[in-house]
């Protein structure tokens, strides 16, 4: 069943799969990561301006954004992919908190960076690659630049208590299973 069958029209258009809500303080933006589905992920690309058009609309102080495919990923079998790169300079260029994905079959956690990879702790995105949602575990490859946490023995979900101007963490995993992250940050 596709997310537009399930969710009917708050999906948005369904020959996009691309649209954005608010959730109490923040503004939520849900990205295509399928590229090549949607017209493209590059610069000028029909998602990208849309992206950039709906931040302008939204000027929150918070904002987080999720789609499938990782920017940045230590995962062995997928890594880094740089077609969302515009999408992710996109939302640096608005002040974006935090990015939300999967693709990868492990759970790892990034300090807050630009699109080109470099630490920014004052204007970055923190992204969280969260692909525990329980079909197979996968190896980590070379440990990508501000990873700060990963583990890819642990199914589990990551839970976000979004607040007005800041973001808590914790991952919680699989009955028997130890592996465990949390933490907070604040928004820009």
């Amino acid at each position: 069943m596709s997310q537009n069958s399930y969710f009917g029209a708050a999906a948005g258009d369904p020959k996009t799969g691309y649209y954005s809500y608010e959730l109490g303080a923040w503004h939520i933006i849900v990205l295509n990561s399928e590229c090549k589905d949607v017209g493209g992920c590059e610069f000028g690309s029909p998602q990208e301006k849309w992206l950039r058009a709906d931040l302008a609309a939204h000027p929150s102080a918070c904002t987080l954004a999720y789609c499938h495919k990782p920017l940045f990923s230590s995962g062995s079998a997928h890594g880094n992919d740089l077609t969302v790169k515009p999408l992710w300079q996109a939302l640096s260029d608005a002040n974006a908190d935090v990015i939300v994905n999967g693709h990868d079959h492990d759970y790892e956690r990034f300090a807050p960076q630009t699109p080109d990879g470099a630490a920014d702790p004052r204007r970055g995105i923190r992204e969280f690659v969260v692909g525990t949602g329980g079909k197979s575990h996968r190896p980590f490859g070379e440990v990508k630049p501000n990873s700060e946490v990963r583990d890819a023995t642990a199914f589990g979900v990551l839970k976000l208590t979004l607040k007005a101007g800041a973001y808590e963490w914790q991952f919680i995993p699989e009955a028997g299973k130890n592996f465990t992250d949390s933490g907070s940050g604040i928004c820009h």
